[in-house]
């Protein structure tokens, strides 16, 4: 016999306090082993990419459900049904709207707010409440976490870092307030504690002694853990055992990650960093698991992920791009250039299929975890030669509980604002709100 758990119900023990995937027994109505269906939360995530993209790699030639997929998306295909391309979308307050050069920080500052940004290097910093930020503060309250915000490169929070615009508008997706950034945690380690290490009373300790017996979290958390396993019927306890399999993975990979060592190289007298991994595609991917498991036991259902700043000059040596990202996006049309720029963007095509197919391999009832989601990725810059914010490379993937579509291209009227994505989306999750940023309206024929 199963009994019924509540949605909040954890995993408890010293300084630990692990959260729980979504469950049958969690449902009302689901003992004597008659489980009732019920919906699964929704969840929201917006991922941003730097530079723009190879548009003409990107962009399919035909719109509607039969469209082919473009070079650069077939990297997607196993998830074309979960997938829908948006072509035409526009960020206007990233343009300059006489405020001179700037678009790297614009166009990041801009992505979720809408908004046009103070041209200021000072503190009088202004921008706008983003979008998750919104939705944070709407529905929030329903999990531990009403916002998790995580990326690979942290940025300065001060100074000149574009053309006068201060570095926060380079270094921050997401904003509380219209002054107020929300900073985003880059180090897979610390995001992995914030999630799973209880109180901050605790926290240190915990982790002392977890380091010190060489522990697991999950050790901590044995005896809970046996105890609920036994009231559940078969198919939780899989689902249970597959989330714990889950933050032990992650706890391994990011043990290594902290503890590989290197040939050593000529390098300035520094600290070397022990929670952060040196390959780029294993931090990426870290940070993807934290944000599977972040939604998998409902920590938060809300979450930004930048896997790089805009205007980022990072070389892709390892996939045969030793110059900076940058620089290449200022192709000038040369062919040579275009195609570095394709590789860059199919690496991180490859690190979002990563991802998509993380959230798609766990089930929720009789759906997926990927169903249950909506995730934005682009970037607020189209051809990065042209430094354009309209025509954006955009896409949308999961379902949305049922209310996406998916397995589609879409083109919007020219201008169409990137914010009417948004509130088409916040309907999904019942926000509704008359208007956002510079938004006109809603996308129809999601």
């Amino acid at each position: 016999m199963t009994r019924r758990i509540t949605r909040r119900t954890v995993l408890k023990g010293l300084g630990v306090a692990l959260s729980l995937p979504w469950l049958e027994a969690m449902e009302p109505g689901s003992v004597f082993g008659a489980p009732a269906k019920t919906t699964a939360p929704k969840r929201l995530a917006f991922l941003y990419v730097p530079n723009g993209a190879n548009m003409s790699e990107w962009t399919p030639s035909a719109t509607g459900t039969s469209f082919e997929l473009s070079p650069l998306l077939e990297t997607l295909k196993p998830f074309r049904q979960e997938m829908t391309v948006l072509s035409g979308l526009t960020l206007d307050k990233a343009r300059a709207n006489g405020d001179g050069p700037g678009d790297h920080a614009r166009a990041m500052s801009v992505f979720l707010t809408g908004r046009q940004p103070r041209k200021t290097s000072g503190a009088d910093i202004k921008v706008g409440m983003s979008i998750d930020q919104l939705a944070a503060l709407k529905m929030g309250d329903n999990t531990p976490f009403p916002s998790l915000e995580i990326g690979c490169d942290k940025g300065l929070q001060a100074g000149n870092c574009d053309s006068g615009y201060s570095c926060a508008y380079s270094a921050n997706l997401s904003w509380r307030t219209e002054s107020t950034p929300q900073p985003k945690e880059v180090d897979p380690r610390q995001v992995f504690e914030r999630l799973f290490a209880g109180n901050s009373k605790e926290l240190a300790e915990s982790r002392a002694r977890r380091e010190r017996d060489r522990k697991s979290i999950l050790d901590f958390v044995a005896e809970d853990a046996h105890q609920l396993r036994k009231d559940l019927g078969a198919t939780d306890q899989r689902k249970l055992d597959e989330y714990l399999s889950g933050v032990r993975e992650v706890e391994l990979r990011l043990e290594k990650a902290a503890n590989k060592t290197f040939k050593e190289v000529p390098t300035p007298r520094m600290p070397k960093p022990t929670g952060i991994p040196r390959e780029y595609r294993e931090h990426i991917r870290l940070m993807a698991d934290m944000l599977v498991l972040a939604f998998q036991g409902d920590l938060t259902r809300i979450c930004s992920f930048v896997f790089a700043n805009d205007g980022s000059n990072r070389p892709y040596p390892f996939i045969s791009v030793p110059e900076g990202h940058h620089d290449l996006s200022h192709h000038g049309g040369n062919k040579q250039k275009l195609e570095k720029i394709k590789k860059i963007n199919q690496f991180h095509l490859e690190q979002l299929a990563y991802l998509v197919g993380k959230l798609k391999s766990i089930k929720e009832g009789e759906s997926t975890l990927l169903d249950n989601c909506m995730l934005v990725y682009g970037s607020g810059i189209g051809d990065g030669n042209r430094h354009n914010h309209d025509d954006l490379p955009i896409l949308l993937l999961g379902k949305g509980g049922g209310t996406v579509k998916g397995g589609q291209h879409i083109r919007v009227r020219r201008d169409t604002p990137l914010m009417n994505l948004y509130l088409s989306m916040l309907d999904r999750v019942d926000i509704h709100v008359s208007s956002f940023g510079d938004s006109t309206g809603r996308i129809s024929g999601l």
